[in-house]
């Protein structure tokens, strides 16, 4: 059986491949959990990744849950309701977690449907430009069940709270078009265009010095749940360590000298 995430390193920038296509990239199995969280503290613990790319390889993005496990009651969706929970806090939901100490910038390609915890799994990335032919729902209800991944965190965040409950309590898909227009994409490609796409954002974001990129980000994320003077609080602080980095000498002398800095993480 192939691996269950393709990790592709090309300088600075790391792409991702949900690698399970005859489950159209379903996450609820453990070995495509352990992989995942494995190759997102991979690239935390390593300098040289500066942004990442998450897609799909097939026809879709992430299935979200198994459909076949939740009929059999099989992996994450055996025994009774206490087992269950456990199988959910050990399993998938060690995926945000992992989402959420990420401190590298993150896009997700999104290439086809992302449903369920699919679609979750797009608003753990920190941008998301979309196929044409991208679908997203969060379609938990249609089959009985609720968000069970943080879905009902991320989604209001990203849409906002009547939209999302729009989302949540129909299960209805919306198109990559009505995706952009809330706010939940930043941008539609054509689908042979999407892969080239992130890819060159990837590379614009890996060409800045990436302690600030991995400050930055963690700013964004720490600011969603603190209050302003704490916030600006913890910027003194990141600012303090990036005034006296080589890579802000660096960027200072590439100014001037008008030529592009090259950054080495110091």
């Amino acid at each position: 059986m192939s691996e269950p995430v393709r990790y592709e390193q090309d300088g600075n920038v790391l792409t991702l491949t949900l690698n399970r296509p005859e489950t159209r990239n379903s996450l609820t199995e453990m070995d495509m959990v352990d992989a995942l969280v494995g190759c997102l503290e991979r690239a935390q613990g390593d300098m040289s990744v500066r942004a990442v790319v998450l897609t799909g390889a097939g026809t879709a993005f992430s299935s979200g849950g198994n459909i076949k496990h939740m009929r059999d009651d099989v992996g994450t969706f055996a025994g009774g309701s206490s087992q269950i929970r456990e199988n959910y806090r050990r399993g998938i939901q060690r995926i945000p977690r992992a989402f959420h100490e990420l401190d590298v910038p993150c896009i997700a390609a999104v290439n086809g449907p992302a449903h369920g915890a699919g679609c979750d799994l797009t608003l753990m990335c920190d941008i998301r430009i979309a196929s044409q032919t991208a679908l997203f729902a969060e379609s938990f209800a249609k089959v009985g069940i609720i968000p069970g991944d943080g879905g009902a965190w991320l989604l209001p965040r990203t849409i906002g709270l009547s939209r999302a409950c729009e989302m949540i309590f129909t299960g209805a898909p919306i198109d990559a078009q009505q995706a952009l227009d809330w706010g939940l994409v930043s941008r539609v490609v054509p689908d042979d265009a999407l892969l080239d796409a992130a890819l060159t954002l990837a590379h614009a974001i890996a060409a800045n010095p990436p302690g600030v990129l991995r400050m930055s980000k963690r700013l964004v994320r720490e600011g969603q749940r603190m209050d302003l003077p704490s916030l600006l609080e913890l910027s003194a602080a990141f600012q303090g360590i990036a005034h006296r980095t080589a890579d802000h000498r660096e960027a200072i002398a590439a100014t001037f000298e008008k030529r592009a800095p090259r950054y080495n993480g110091d």
